[in-house]
């Protein structure tokens, strides 16, 4: 009697320790399905891109977020600056207006050393006086400003967010597939999903992001008239503050591509840039 039910509770010790798999193949199922049925376009660069929020509400977080920001910071009033920034904010924006999906747009200057600039849903853009040395004329600023727009026309946040929300899930359905096991084993495995998710997921998907929206941005000035050609030399200038300001993290480790990466694209995409030019601004 004893030793048969020892082998019961080895049976039942061995059913404890599997790995099932019915929780990844009902996720993959409906991620896929996730994915197909939230199919959005990319204005310019024609990419499919997944988009679950509601427009309206994307834009009323974005205005919540850009009043927040601008009430805790040293807005600039007036000035040359001011006036120059919303010159080329408005010339861009209606460079952009066939892709506009009716946006009311507003830009103001940030008293910070931060070299930094952002554009939020809704048409909300913001420059923080710590970038506009590095953006030195007119033309690099128009180059950040494309840049800036682009993300905000791209709906690239609202994408981020549908993502990172997949990845949630998925981070469940690993953890439930892996609950039955040994508590070590299972900070193994959601360590490696972790990691695996961030490198190999989010952070390349985040440079993918910048790269488009420099893209688009690079075609937007054009259509503006500014000189494209200033971009990739804004770009050396980026990639020398960040020198100076200490070492820099690796492309692999970053949330952007690294100046050189951008250079090259920039070059690369210059020929179509000085075409859309000349259609739109003559030579």
């Amino acid at each position: 009697m004893a030793l048969r039910g020892f082998g019961r509770r080895r049976r039942q010790h061995g059913r404890r320790g599997r790995f099932k798999i019915w929780p990844l193949l009902i996720f993959a199922v409906f991620g896929v399905y996730y994915y197909f049925s939230n199919q959005e376009t990319v204005p310019v660069t024609g990419r499919n891109q997944m988009v679950t929020m509601d427009r309206k509400q994307e834009m009323q977080l974005g205005l919540a977020s850009y009043k927040d920001v601008l009430r805790k910071s040293r807005v600039v009033k007036s000035g040359e600056l001011v006036d120059i920034v919303n010159d080329i904010g408005r010339r861009i924006a209606k460079a952009a207006a066939k892709d506009d999906p009716g946006f009311q747009w507003e830009f103001n200057i940030i008293q910070s050393d931060q070299a930094n600039a952002f554009a939020l849903p809704g048409g909300k853009v913001a420059f923080y006086t710590g970038i506009l040395p590095i953006a030195k004329n007119r033309d690099g600023i128009a180059a950040i400003m494309g840049h800036e727009i682009a993300h905000a026309i791209a709906r690239h946040g609202a994408e981020r967010m549908a993502t990172q929300q997949l990845v949630q899930w998925g981070q469940m359905a690993v953890g439930m597939a892996a609950g039955e096991l040994d508590v070590q084993t299972q900070q193994m495995i959601m360590g490696a999903f972790g990691i695996g998710a961030q490198y190999g997921a989010l952070l390349p998907f985040s440079r993918k992001h910048e790269s488009e929206a420099d893209y688009i941005g690079l075609i937007y000035l054009a259509r503006a008239c500014f000189d494209p050609r200033e971009a990739p030399k804004l770009w050396q200038r980026m990639g020398q503050a960040s020198k100076s300001r200490g070492k820099q993290p690796s492309e692999f480790m970053s949330t952007h591509p690294s100046p050189d990466t951008r250079i090259q694209q920039f070059k690369a995409w210059m020929p179509e840039a000085l075409e859309v030019r000349k259609q739109h601004c003559g030579s």
